[in-house]
């Protein structure tokens, strides 16, 4: 055998951790892993007992290095695609936020020729089908319910291209919307909520499933009325979203979500702007100023928080170190399950025989090495 041996690592595998392992890369795929005796290679990399787990999947990004994801320009994108890939995500969403129809529809047209490319795998439209008493950082006066001709004119322009849709399920015709967008194979995702438990679950009864970063932007779960956090943490059918930058959600909140959902539906995701990557200073979020002080961003003059600064590999870490749970257990939450989510558990999320060669080195603290995309290492 021939090609890019990695060598001497922990390998996070489904089958469990492989102890001083072997991975195999022939032409952009894993070929082969194992551990012992070592197949012949062209090049070995030795992981000196470094953590080899799968290429992070995040479902939930608006951008990073100083550029957003709300932009015409394509090679904006690409900034912030590329200064994700170097912090380990090797497959991501990009996260758009509520603007008029006409507007996100130049901004998804300007994306899908990245989809196309296969640098991103879609876009997400987080609003404008939000509701205005949980809307963060969304302009209020662009939110709006569900119509069937604009939610017909979003997915148009995507061509495919648009996998996952958050919405209020509380607004007029959002069940509608939770069908049309099951129909089109896109994610009906429920977020940006004021809505009751009776409220939420005919949206999940008709196909909703995802959370969209659960506890924020939403009613407060209250022991006699549930709301949305209750309904959708607890109905086996939704995976919950988790911004684990450890601001938006304390360690223990985090911990009881995750431990509640398992590991089959909990999903870390960043919520990252374009200052992640970058640091502190005024950015704009949809036509709205925020502020980045001390890597928290907050829109201007008030305390409302708007997205993060937060890489994958921190939410990594912070899952781990701040919260608690295991290296297998963050592996399942930020590759694997998102991957399996957005239907690529045949291609990526896991370390197998015949998957992408997508995958990051992790040292003894969790901080990244080198990072593979599709056998490639990311410079």
């Amino acid at each position: 055998m021939a090609g890019r041996l990695i060598a001497g690592g922990r390998l996070v595998t489904a089958e469990g951790v492989v102890d001083d392992g072997w991975l195999l890369v022939e032409d952009g795929y894993i070929s082969a892993l194992g551990s012992g005796e070592r197949p012949r290679a062209d090049e070995t990399v030795e992981a000196d007992g470094a953590w080899v787990v799968p290429g992070f999947v995040d479902i939930h990004c608006h951008g990073g290095g100083g550029e957003p994801f709300m932009s015409t320009d394509p090679a904006r994108a690409r900034v912030a695609v590329d200064t994700h890939a170097r912090r380990g995500t090797t497959t991501l969403l990009a996260s758009l936020v509520s603007r008029p129809v006409d507007e996100l529809v130049e901004q998804i047209c300007a994306l899908r020729e990245l989809v196309e490319d296969g640098l991103l795998a879609g876009v997400h439209l987080e609003g404008p089908f939000l509701s205005a008493a949980r809307c963060g950082a969304h302009d209020p006066n662009i939110l709006r319910a569900p119509d069937t001709d604009s939610v017909a004119t979003l997915l148009r322009a995507g061509r495919g291209a648009v996998r996952m849709v958050t919405l209020a399920p509380e607004l007029e015709n959002s069940v509608n919307a939770v069908r049309q967008l099951l129909d089109a194979g896109s994610i009906a995702a429920i977020g940006h909520t004021d809505a009751t438990e009776a409220q939420v679950m005919p949206a999940v009864d008709a196909g909703a499933t995802v959370a969209t970063h659960l506890f924020n932007g939403m009613r407060p779960l209250h022991h006699r009325e549930p709301g949305p956090i209750g309904a959708l943490l607890d109905d086996e059918r939704v995976t919950v979203e988790l911004i684990c930058d450890l601001v938006h959600l304390s360690p223990t909140i985090v911990r009881l979500a995750a431990k509640h959902a398992g590991l089959g539906r909990t999903v870390l995701v960043t919520d990252a702007i374009a200052a992640a990557g970058v640091g502190d200073g005024s950015y704009d979020i949809g036509g709205l100023e925020v502020v980045v002080k001390d890597g928290v961003p907050t829109l201007a003059g008030g305390t409302s928080l708007a997205g993060s600064t937060l890489t994958m590999d921190v939410a990594f870490r912070n899952l781990v170190q701040g919260c608690g749970l295991s290296v297998p257990e963050a592996v399942a939450a930020t590759s694997t399950r998102p991957a399996a989510l957005l239907g690529l558990a045949d291609t990526t999320g896991k370390l197998a025989k015949g998957m992408s060669a997508d995958l990051v080195v992790l040292n003894a603290g969790l901080h990244v090495d080198s990072v593979m995309r599709r056998g490639s290492w990311v410079g």
